[in-house]
């Protein structure tokens, strides 16, 4: 009888008849149940291998320490074997031997099987491992052209770079790095990828690749090839890897030639539940109670990447009804949320945040999301538009939650429109968090103790990664936010109306019990979602 995944999960008591009802749902037909699982964080990569391993028999191999036979690799095609995550390894007389993310992919199997002519013999691997296998034994694109190719054919090469940029980006997306990086040096371009926040060198290419390389980037972006004196951006909309991919590309002229930034948003892992802001009981109960006024400005804080926009997505989505009439104007739009209206600003035609939200205020909107209050004139009209009976959402770069108070003050609005209208705010940081699948228990040294007792908090053990193939021997894997949320209440009024300085209005929180973002994340960090230095890190230690 042939053993369904979800089925063996929940008999295992490994993820809940609820969670796997609500991912067969929500998932894409073309996501598999496994990433679908790992993606909402109900499972990990090493409790799913090891529930296959002992419960189906299924043996477990690391393809980092076992013999490969490439010539094997002649059987399936290098797309295919991506497409299913699996890779031949061994021939044992009639049988092959296939490594796979999901052996109980019974359709796989049998398309192998008869395809190749073999009876397939499944073990399980973990995708990363399958990945960099089939990535090696196929061969990359980038090897193809690592040797000087100045004396090469000129089609060669542009065919060479198309190679090149689809390896990259298909690399980028399976690694889940938020951005690649081009960056000319002198005798090379190095390709760089972020991932989890941090960036790290992923390859490198001799100069004569540099200029065919960037070209075909630009040609994909629809930017203008013959320019390289002024900064260029445009928007690439791709199917990568069976992902819907959403590309920002951005260029800029340095010393050594044009540098291009590429921002990669994976549509097909768009997950907006409120469980993925990881908020504690009371922060989620205060946001909540902010998205169920009917009227009131909400304001989201912190730097750039921080989250911000991902966290007003979960809030709209989960605020998206038949009955109400939610609109949002956005540079860019990031998400495409079915059932809401969405604006994206074009400041060359003059659709600036301004005039399209003058624009939105004359379609009947219940709900309203402003990407960013830039400037007086936005902030001044999102305002009014709380005042007359819209909920309106936004965001503002600023590095606390209670200084969203003051930046509005220095834009030029007058404190009682301000004291009238703000609801509540929400700072924000993302923090790494801890790979699952390497997560280890140490005693927290004297300094870390004395910490967690100067927040109130007392500390037994904390949590580290040892580092793996899953997190890439880094430690972790993926970021969770770390939030402040302010309620603005009649004493918070009052100081606003009456110009009192930032350090009053945190003297009157603190009293009530706020949590600051290292509240959070230490607590966080007690749990075993982060660690201490990543706190540090995102936070100030008071």
């Amino acid at each position: 009888m042939k053993v369904r995944l979800g089925d063996l999960l929940v008999n295992e008591r490994m993820i809940t008849q609820a969670q796997l009802d609500e991912v067969l749902k929500e998932k894409s037909n073309n996501q598999k149940l496994g990433d679908a699982l790992l993606d909402r964080g109900y499972i990990t990569e090493r409790k799913l291998i090891e529930v296959l391993e002992f419960q189906l028999g299924i043996p477990h191999v690391r393809l980092t320490s076992i013999p490969i036979d490439s010539s094997l690799t002649a059987l399936v095609s290098k797309e295919t074997a991506r497409r299913n995550v699996y890779i031949p390894i061994q021939k044992q007389n009639d049988k092959l031997v296939v490594a796979m993310a999901d052996p109980l992919d019974y359709y796989s199997v049998e398309d192998l099987r008869l395809s190749t002519g073999f009876q397939i013999t499944p073990v399980i691997a973990s995708k990363t491992e399958i990945i960099q296998a089939i990535n090696k034994y196929y061969g990359g694109a980038g090897k193809e052209i690592v040797t000087d190719s100045t004396t090469g054919d000129t089609n060669e090469i542009e065919a060479s770079a198309v190679r090149v940029v689809e390896q990259i980006l298909s690399d980028a997306v399976e690694s889940q790095a938020s951005d690649v990086h081009f960056d000319p040096q002198e005798n090379q371009l190095v390709v760089r990828f972020r991932i989890d926040g941090v960036l790290r060198n992923e390859q490198s290419f001799v100069k004569s690749m540099q200029s065919a390389i960037l070209s075909r980037i630009k040609v994909m972006a629809d930017l203008d090839i013959t320019e390289f004196r002024i900064p260029q951006d445009g928007r690439i909309k791709l199917k990568l890897n069976n992902s819907k991919i959403d590309l920002r590309i951005s260029t800029i002229p340095t010393m050594f030639g044009e540098k291009v930034v590429i921002r990669i948003l994976d549509l097909s892992k768009t997950n907006l539940r409120l469980a993925n802001l990881f908020m504690s009981e009371k922060n989620e109960h205060t946001f909540i109670s902010f998205l169920d006024k009917p009227n009131g400005l909400v304001l989201l804080t912190g730097p750039t990447g921080s989250g911000k926009t991902s966290t007003l997505y979960t809030g709209l989505n989960r605020l998206n009804r038949e009955e109400d009439n939610i609109i949002t104007i956005e540079d860019p739009v990031e998400y495409q949320l079915e059932g809401i209206n969405q604006i994206q600003v074009n400041n060359t035609v003059g659709l600036t945040f301004a005039s399209g939200l003058r624009s939105i205020l004359r379609q009947d909107p219940n709900i309203i999301m402003v990407g960013e209050i830039r400037d007086a004139e936005t902030a001044e009209i999102a305002i009014q538009a709380s005042l007359t009976g819209h909920l309106v959402l936004s965001t503002l770069h600023t590095n606390d939650a209670v200084s969203a108070i003051t930046r509005l003050i220095d834009m030029g609005i007058e404190p009682y429109l301000i004291s009238a209208a703000v609801t509540g705010v929400v700072g924000q940081r993302l923090v790494r968090r801890i790979c699952e699948d390497c997560k280890i228990e140490y005693i927290p040294s004297d300094q870390e103790k004395r910490l967690f007792l100067s927040k109130g908090m007392d500390v037994v053990v904390l949590y580290a990664g040892e580092g793996c193939v899953s997190c890439r021997h880094t430690g972790y894997n993926r970021r969770i936010p770390v939030q402040e949320v302010i309620q603005v209440d009649d004493i918070i009024r009052e100081h606003i109306l009456q110009k009192n300085s930032n350090a009053r209005i945190k003297e009157h929180l603190q009293k009530n019990g706020i949590q600051w973002l290292v509240d959070d994340g230490l607590e966080k960090a007690k749990k075993g979602l982060t660690t201490v230095e990543e706190v540090i890190r995102v936070t100030t230690i008071d």
